[in-house]
């Protein structure tokens, strides 16, 4: 299916890691034709990526090292992504701390403050950023990526849980201001994805698969592909959504 995305201009950050969930939303949308921006705080790993996905696909990309933390670095990086690859047309806010975690009573101030200012913060910051630009353009896609912790909270993951249940608020809002713009948002939860270290097989994991109603976990490509859909004309009356992509570890079962 064409999703007539050939041209447009996205940003996704979290592209550092090889193998992880912010690759294969960027290689995703460049099969369709977009032009990626890989933003991470690791810059190396967003050269390699950005590098595999322009070699494999044709697309232009660029790599950019950021901080989402400081909204001046945010800033000066979408001025170099129109410079360099053209207006902003999707953006999607996959990066995120998962860690350090603790109990109510016990976490560290700074963990939280810390958790807050790169997920949820950050979130904020790269939304504010690409804004005016698409309502210029009449057409914007923002996809926020959450976690079924922000919707059904996590032991000893407060911090986490709160700023996962943020980003999901801001798509709301975003997509309210957005909706006489030609811009839609929506955030796009997860359960367990099958990348890095939840990808391995051991007691524990085959614990947790009990717990999802399908008894396995999500596949990259299952996000992916959720991601390019929101991101395409064929998606432009879906906004101010919650979306599962968790096999149902959000339902009850036994």
């Amino acid at each position: 299916m064409d999703l007539g995305l050939k041209g447009k201009v996205a940003i996704v950050t979290g592209t550092g890691r090889k193998g992880a969930l912010g690759e294969t939303i960027g290689v995703g949308l460049a099969r369709e034709g977009v032009n990626v921006a890989c933003v991470d705080i690791v810059k190396e790993g967003a050269e390699e990526i950005a590098k595999g996905i322009a070699e494999n696909t044709g697309v232009k990309t660029i790599a950019i090292k950021v901080d989402q933390s400081d909204p001046q670095q945010v800033k000066d990086a979408v001025v170099k992504i129109n410079a360099e690859l053209g207006p902003v047309d999707i953006l999607v806010n996959n990066a995120a701390l998962m860690g350090p975690f603790g109990r109510i009573e016990k976490m560290e101030l700074k963990d939280w403050q810390a958790m807050i200012k790169v997920n949820l913060d950050g979130c904020y910051y790269w939304i504010r950023e690409v804004w005016n630009t698409m309502a210029e353009k009449n057409y914007g896609r923002i996809i926020n990526i959450s976690s079924v912790a922000g919707v059904m909270g996590g032991f000893g993951q407060v911090n986490y849980s709160a700023s996962k249940a943020g980003v999901i608020a801001i798509a709301k809002t975003a997509a309210l201001e957005g909706a006489r713009k030609g811009i839609t948002a929506n955030a796009v939860t997860l359960g367990v994805v099958a990348t890095g270290q939840s990808a391995e097989t051991n007691e524990a994991s085959e614990r947790l698969k009990m717990r999802i109603a399908m008894r396995k976990f999500g596949d990259p490509e299952d996000v992916a592909n959720m991601v390019a859909f929101l991101a395409s004309e064929k998606a432009g009356y879906v906004t101010g959504q919650d979306i599962h992509v968790m096999g149902g570890i959000d339902l009850f079962t036994y």
